[in-house]
């Protein structure tokens, strides 16, 4: 049977709680009868002076009776853990899609430049979740609204999926604790899901950048679900695999920011049209000319007409423009150090001084290059949005202190795309507003999405240490590097 979006809804989760406590008490009064037998029947029997085939068999017939009871004790015990575990993670997952449903169906109408609809949510069945518009837009359709419903389909649907791997984990997790014989107690016995699911995130793991998208979703999911000592023990063994794997990848909403500029070939060119793309075409020459490669990468791509996605290199535009520097330090990094190695101390003292892992991620902030400072990111990106996806670490340090470690990298992504209100203006070219997004209507050039992160950067926490400067790429993507444009997929320049 297959668990749905319907499932996750109604999931009865005060008598999943209700069950675990049940088993914990029986845990707990099975330990009390146990000391019982173990202290007062096992202790007189063994103590007893008295031979011969009856005392042999008694005596066999109380040890026998005092390891069932224990037998049952330590399964009471792990059914207690298996539930209890259980019941946290599904709240937690449910909790967010009620939440993401929620936030989906109310819109956002305070959203500028024009209001997000509200979007309806459903049952699609066989795990998945069907999620539509709640409007008909008379301008055709919004690419903004599009990217929404997708990133909400996605995410609830993997909130499903991450709902019933748990499910098929506790199930495991019971059979193995109660075994085939209703007669006989005593098996696997479990402290938590750890148990059932770091080795398969182990297993994962290992595959590090051969594993395939599906494979990446559920390590993520089962990162989300391990215990932070759980995670510490995955994160050590397969560090580099986990970030070859995208593990950072942002779960946040990438979407594009506005409506964009309609359907693509919709209307047919005229004449000022194939003018304006000759323009263009000028424009991509004299950009990559006055060093500015991206501005002229992105147009090309642009009026190559694909719309496949390009990567953005993140370190360059990090290291090519200090004021992002500065945004990603001050709206990422500082607001939120305090916070994560409180959350982080507080799981390291209940696991007892041994290593744990936290994941952490920053919200959506968005950045506007300067026209003035930076026209080359200016023109390829204009505003993007950007976070930080990261871990943080915290080991037993010297002289018992522990120490907190901060392993991050910067997410961005845009849309490039030449909505109304947009046009070019370098030296001496001049494209009016709206002509340049045209192109897409008439299918002469066409809108892509662009993302990409940085490398990952490591400092410690709370020693006062500085924000690290970002890598620097040297050579590869500028002027003096003439694979660039094929490489990034843009192609070449046209001369």
């Amino acid at each position: 049977m297959t668990f749905t979006w319907t499932d996750l809804m109604t999931i009865d989760l005060a008598k999943l709680n209700e069950a675990a406590t049940e088993w914990k008490t029986a845990a707990e009064e099975l330990a009390e009868l146990h000391g019982t037998v173990r202290d007062g029947l096992v202790k007189k029997s063994e103590a007893a002076r008295w031979e011969g085939a009856n005392a042999t068999v008694t005596r066999e017939f109380v040890r026998s009776a005092a390891k069932e009871v224990d037998d049952l004790q330590r399964e009471a015990r792990s059914i207690h853990a298996v539930l209890a575990d259980a019941h946290a993670e599904l709240t937690r997952i449910q909790k967010r899609a009620k939440e993401l449903a929620d936030e989906a169906r109310q819109g956002d109408p305070a959203h500028f430049p024009e209001p997000d609809p509200g979007l309806v949510v459903s049952d699609a069945g066989g795990g998945k979740v069907r999620v539509e518009s709640s409007v008909c837009d008379a301008k055709g359709p919004s690419r903004r609204t599009e990217d929404m419903v997708r990133w909400y389909a996605d995410t609830l649907t993997g909130l499903v999926t991450h709902a019933a791997e748990v499910d098929a984990a506790v199930t495991r997790a019971l059979r193995a604790s109660h075994g085939a014989d209703p007669y006989d107690a005593g098996h696997a016995e479990y402290t938590s899901l750890d148990q059932d699911q770091l080795p398969r995130a182990m297993k994962l793991a290992a595959l590090g950048g051969d594993a395939k998208p599906a494979q990446q979703a559920e390590l993520r999911r089962l990162w989300q679900s391990l215990s932070p000592d759980a995670r510490a023990q995955l994160w050590t063994a397969h560090r580099g695999d986990l970030l070859a794997a995208g593990l950072l990848n942002p779960s946040v909403k990438q979407v594009a920011p506005d409506r964009g500029s309609g359907k693509h070939g919709s209307e047919d060119p005229d004449w000022d049209d194939w003018g304006t793309r000759m323009k263009m075409q000028g424009l991509v020459v004299f950009a990559d000319g006055g060093d500015m490669n991206d501005a002229a990468r992105h147009m090309k791509h642009y009026l190559d007409d694909t719309g496949t996605p390009m990567r953005l290199p993140v370190d360059r535009m990090l290291t090519d423009d200090d004021d992002f520097q500065n945004h990603v330090k001050h709206r990422h990094l500082l607001p939120h150090e305090a916070q994560w190695r409180e959350q982080a101390l507080a799981e390291y003292e209940r696991n007892g001084g041994r290593a744990v892992v936290l994941p952490v991620e920053t919200p959506n902030e968005d950045y506007s290059f300067s026209q003035m400072t930076d026209p080359n990111w200016f023109y390829a990106v204009g505003s993007a949005r950007s976070n930080v996806t990261g871990v943080v670490t915290v080991v037993p340090g010297a002289g018992g202190q522990p120490k907190v470690g901060l392993d991050y990298q910067v997410n961005v992504w845009d849309r490039y795309n030449w909505d109304e209100g947009k046009g070019v203006h370098i030296w001496s070219l001049d494209i009016p507003d709206g002509e340049p997004g045209r192109q897409h209507k008439v299918g002469l050039a066409q809108e892509f999405n662009m993302a990409g992160s940085g490398s990952v950067k490591h400092y410690e926490l709370g020693n006062g240490a500085a924000v690290p400067a970002p890598h620097d790429p040297g050579r590869a993507g500028g002027r003096s590097d003439p694979g660039r444009h094929a490489r990034d997929g843009g192609g070449e320049i046209d001369r």
